[in-house]
């Protein structure tokens, strides 16, 4: 499988329950170790719910996309435009078995192309997912500073990264 055999486009209510899916199978295999399948499972079922995703569908300042190889849905991202022009990626997963082949890599250049005026991206990363952090610093994000998602105390610990896109 090369980034060749890879299609991206605009993720489709009829994509969700695949979307659904490939996260569930994604943040289990990405956050039990750190979490506990219990938790992991509330958090999916939270954040990842199929009205949630739907409720993210078509939205004016933001993109959400998913990658197929073939029919299957491999791969999903999602950004939004930042009241300061930043461009946000607030989610980036390709399904364990296609992991290291370039997917992540393509979806990440394709979804913040979305935004060809921002000045920067930024990101939110789980201070103990070891194999992301090192994706995004080969992306050229850079850590910002560490924090709780959303600010909140019930949520992961978090690193916030950047990257400069555009100078002018």
């Amino acid at each position: 499988m090369t980034p060749a055999d890879l299609v991206i486009r605009d993720a489709e209510a009829a994509d969700l329950p695949a979307v659904r899916a490939l996260l569930v199978e994604t943040w289990h295999a990405t956050y039990d170790g750190i979490y506990g399948w219990q938790r992991v499972a509330e958090i999916t079922n939270a954040w990842h719910s199929l009205e949630n995703l739907k409720a993210q569908l078509g939205r004016d300042e933001g993109v959400f996309l998913v990658g197929l190889v073939g029919e299957e849905i491999v791969a999903t991202a999602s950004a939004r435009q930042e009241r300061d022009g930043a461009a946000l990626l607030t989610r980036l997963y390709v399904v364990p078995n296609r992991q290291g082949v370039g997917i992540g890599r393509t979806l990440l250049q394709v979804a913040l192309a979305c935004f060809p005026e921002a000045p920067v991206a930024r990101l939110e990363v789980e201070s103990q997912n070891e194999p992301a952090i090192t994706f995004y610093e080969r992306m050229g994000f850079f850590l910002q500073r560490q924090a709780r998602f959303d600010g909140r105390d019930d949520t992961p610990n978090t690193l916030l990264m950047a990257k400069r896109l555009f100078v002018a």
